[in-house]
Order: C-alpha cells, then structure tokens, then sequence
C-alpha cells in the first residue's frame, strides 16, 4: 500500500504528477526568505527547541546523523550544537537552492537526493532527523523504510511535525495564523511572492495531513520498535523510533 502524506492540492497544482516540480520549485525560489519565514513562525524559539529534541533522542558527541529534508540546515546547525563536529553531520535535501542556502552557514556535508532514495549504505547513521517536512515526500511507507534502512541497529529517529489541533479552538487560531496573519506578513517583509505562497501551501498540508495514528501505524510497519508521539502545545508533534538491534 501507498500513502500519500495528503490529498491532491489542487489549489496549487493540477494532480500527483504535477506535485514533485511544484514543491522543487517553490522551495528553491523560496530559499532565501526560508530562515526568516521560519524565525515568524517560531516566534524565535525554533533553535533551542530542535536543540532540546535532539538531546531527548540521546544524540551526543561521536555520534553520525543523517538530517532528511535538511532544507536550509535549520534542525542540522541544531545538531552540530550537540555534536561539535562538522562531519558528524550529513544534511540531505532534493532543492538544490535550500541546499546552496544551507551552504552558507554549514560546513558539514550536503547532499541533493530525496527521502524516498537515500544515497548511503545500510547501518551508516547513529541518528536520522527529519524537520517539518514529512508533509512533503511522496509515499510515507517508503520513506519510513529508506529511514531504517540507513539507520544503525539500535539507532533512533526523530521527527519533527507541525500538526492539526485536535481542538476546534486551537486548530481555529492556528489556521488564522498560518493561513492568514504569517502570510501577510511574509508578503510585507520579504516583497516575495513565492515566499508568500510557501507559507499558504505549509498550512494546507498541515490542514490536510494524514491523522497522527496513521503515521505511527506506517513507522511500526516499517520494523521499527518503541514507537512514541508526542504532542507539545497541542500542535508540535515529535515522533520517536528505534531501529531494533
């Protein structure tokens, strides 16, 4: 079975096939404003919360992690906090313009491949991270496999997620939020339509997203053992897993 992280958003692009070279382009003409869109929606608290994600999962120095969807390095200067070595941090991302961006403030190595492909052998990673971006791959089941493939035995993911409230009153605020005061703010800030857009298409994924039980049931299928989720302030998700070994 297939399953896609959402429904077709034909607000945006006309069916599946039209999905891959949206996204590419969208993130690639968005690179430039991504870290200051992302300051917006974290209210400047982005850094020292993927710091304390990663110290939850047991990173540490000596370790080797693998960031999926790296993006402009957001969650992989995160880590580095933590490893304090450079190579102790492979970055993997399909927008070459997220990669250039992340370039300029990573040292560590950085790849262009997708989630659903990764170019490493079997067992290489003590770690595997992934930021606020399993919305968008394309098939959840293969993505969570490549993910414990190229993980150690013993070795655990995390991910991290924004996802819908399951309160009306909090799924209300955050939709406003997202769906229209970032927006316009994005728009007034950066002058960048394609900036804009980006906000307005990361609301409907969220808004569209497959339930969080579907997604724990996907990562167990997958081999991995100690499945956990956590939801912080109602809407920041983190999924925790472990490769047995």
């Amino acid at each position: 079975m297939r399953t896609a992280p959402h429904r077709t958003l034909r607000r945006f692009y006309a069916d599946d096939s039209g999905r891959r070279p949206f996204v590419s382009a969208l993130f690639d003409d968005a690179a430039e404003h991504y870290d200051w869109v992302c300051r917006m929606m974290s209210f400047g608290a982005g850094q020292l919360y993927r710091r304390l994600a990663l110290t939850r999962v047991g990173l540490a120095p000596g370790m080797r992690l693998l960031d999926v969807a790296t993006g402009t390095g957001l969650v992989a200067r995160s880590a580095l906090h933590v490893l304090g070595q450079p190579g102790g941090v492979v970055g993997v991302d399909p927008s070459r313009g997220m990669l250039e961006k992340a370039a300029e403030a990573l040292t560590s190595p950085l790849v262009q491949a997708r989630a659903e492909a990764l170019p490493f052998r079997a067992g290489h990673f003590d770690r595997v991270s992934m930021g606020y971006a399993l919305r968008h791959v394309a098939e959840l089941e293969v993505t969570f496999l490549e993910f414990a493939r190229v993980l150690k035995p013993g070795g655990r993911l995390l991910i991290l997620e924004i996802s819908r409230p399951r309160s009306l009153i909090a799924r209300s605020l955050l939709q406003l939020y997202l769906g229209r005061v970032l927006p316009l703010v994005v728009r007034i800030g950066t002058g960048h339509r394609n900036a804009e857009l980006l906000v307005k298409y990361y609301w409907e994924t969220i808004a569209e997203c497959v339930p969080v039980e579907k997604i724990v049931e996907i990562v167990q299928a997958s081999g991995f053992v100690e499945v956990e989720h956590r939801m912080l302030g109602g809407f920041l998700a983190e999924y925790v897993a472990t490769k047995p070994g």
